[in-house]
């Protein structure tokens, strides 16, 4: 391992330990990895072009769509429908509020496409909710930090498109469709895990929430059910590309909250134009010192060094994905998912490729990993919201949240060892 990416990877270490900001401190590793072979100003100059270089690509512009949906979606009103309509499903069964709890993250993630929003717009519903019913206030928040992850694979996830960039171009569409399976998949398994802690622990509740019938729930959510058929089933049609998809999901949920939900008023919307705006300023700056990161390893020859260092460890295939799982579930405890895709993707899918496995395929395991992350100490964004909006601890939830991780593993076991779960649905549509 040369000079470079010891530097490369000493400072970019040193600075995480001392809390710099991610984007900040790829930057500055890279920066510094580079002068120690070039010039200062051959250097601020080509970290300079492949920042920009990074950001620009059109299917990026979904993003900052995506994201100013999710905000109107989080204040709208369409968490608490979905909520109804979940509520009309599975309220009635044992332990029916944490199922409740875990649909409607998994309906307001395929809405969304953002675990924070999911966790802060279903959490700041149900939490309370499942508290006053009875059930302990850390496996309520458990409950909706890891089902909030499901809105990573289920589209639109702005994740998935930070894939395609940086898998070289796998299709957007394809990776939508991918997700779907997995992502039912996980929400099933986190159900059954939810179950399971509820009649271990002897949890019984006091059922005196106020049910819904189904055809009041299920017509009360179908403006809001609707934009999931609209985005994706436009997509796949053909009507109108990824990013086309995003404007039409802002102005659709501007139609539903303005006009017909009327839970935001005009005068609302500056300000959430605002968070929109510093939210998409943050991961438009963390993919573009990413992809100078990603280049400049790729410049080492590091994804080709470490591509053959794994397969010298061992020919056996399912031993080698048992290490890039391991790895990548490392990754996520401590690194921002986007960052994670935008640099380990060139570096791990050569090998993946190596092994016959598809470029679809490895991306939606790939997205698995670094979403457990999300609900893992130290970094797990996901998991320091739940805290804050369910009023817990940490150390409160690690009891509660064991089944729950074993539930994402079992997931991502079934994930990687069978391809079909990823590729079934993109190969009946001709997708792939």
């Amino acid at each position: 391992m040369g000079l470079t990416t010891l530097l490369l990877i000493a400072v970019f270490l040193i600075l995480l330990l001392i809390n710099v900001p991610i984007a900040i401190a790829i930057g500055l590793a890279t920066l510094a990895a580079l002068l120690a072979s070039i010039d200062a100003l051959p250097a601020v100059t080509t970290i300079a072009q492949r920042l920009s270089a990074g950001i620009d690509s059109f299917a990026l512009l979904a993003i900052p769509f995506f994201i100013l949906s999710g905000y109107l979606m989080g204040q709208g009103g369409i968490a608490r429908r979905l909520i109804d309509f979940a509520l009309a499903i599975v309220g009635r069964l044992p332990g029916g509020l944490a199922l409740v709890n875990i649909i409607a993250c998994a309906l307001f993630g395929a809405i969304s496409g953002s675990a924070v929003a999911a966790t802060s717009a279903i959490g700041g519903f149900m939490i309370p909710a499942m508290n006053k019913e009875g059930y302990p206030k850390a496996f309520n928040t458990a409950v909706t930090v890891t089902a909030s992850t499901t809105g990573m694979l289920i589209p639109p996830s702005n994740i998935l498109i930070v894939y395609s960039l940086a898998s070289g171009g796998v299709s957007i569409a394809a990776l939508f469709i991918a997700g779907y399976l997995p992502g039912i998949l996980v929400a099933l398994l986190l159900m059954a895990a939810a179950l399971f802690y509820v009649k271990r622990m002897g949890i019984k509740p006091r059922a005196s929430v106020v049910l819904v019938s189904l055809s009041q729930g299920f017509f009360g959510a179908i403006p809001s059910l609707l934009l999931i058929f609209l985005v994706i089933g436009g997509i796949i049609l053909g009507w109108f590309t990824p990013t086309e998809a995003g404007a039409i999901a802002v102005l659709y949920s501007l139609l539903l909250s303005v006009g017909i939900y009327r839970e935001i008023r005009i005068k609302d919307l500056p300000e959430l134009l605002r968070k929109s705006v510093n939210t998409t300023a943050i991961v438009m700056l963390l993919i573009g010192a990413s992809a100078a990161m990603s280049w400049l390893l790729s410049y080492a020859t590091i994804p080709q060094q470490i591509s053959a260092a794994l397969l010298s460890v061992t020919d056996n295939e399912t031993v080698i994905l048992l290490i890039i799982n391991l790895l990548l579930l490392v990754i996520g405890t401590f690194m921002d998912m986007t960052p994670a895709v935008l640099i380990f993707t060139p570096i791990l899918l050569p090998v993946a490729e190596t092994l016959g496995m598809s470029p679809l395929h490895f991306g939606i395991m790939m997205i698995l990993n670094l979403s457990i992350g999300l609900c893992t100490p130290p970094v797990g964004s996901v998991l320091f919201v739940g805290c804050s909006i369910g009023k817990t601890s940490i150390a409160d939830m690690l009891k509660p949240m064991l089944p729950l991780y074993i539930a994402m593993l079992v997931a991502l076991a079934l994930v990687t060892l069978v391809p079909a779960i990823s590729e079934w649905l993109p190969t009946l549509l001709g997708l792939i």
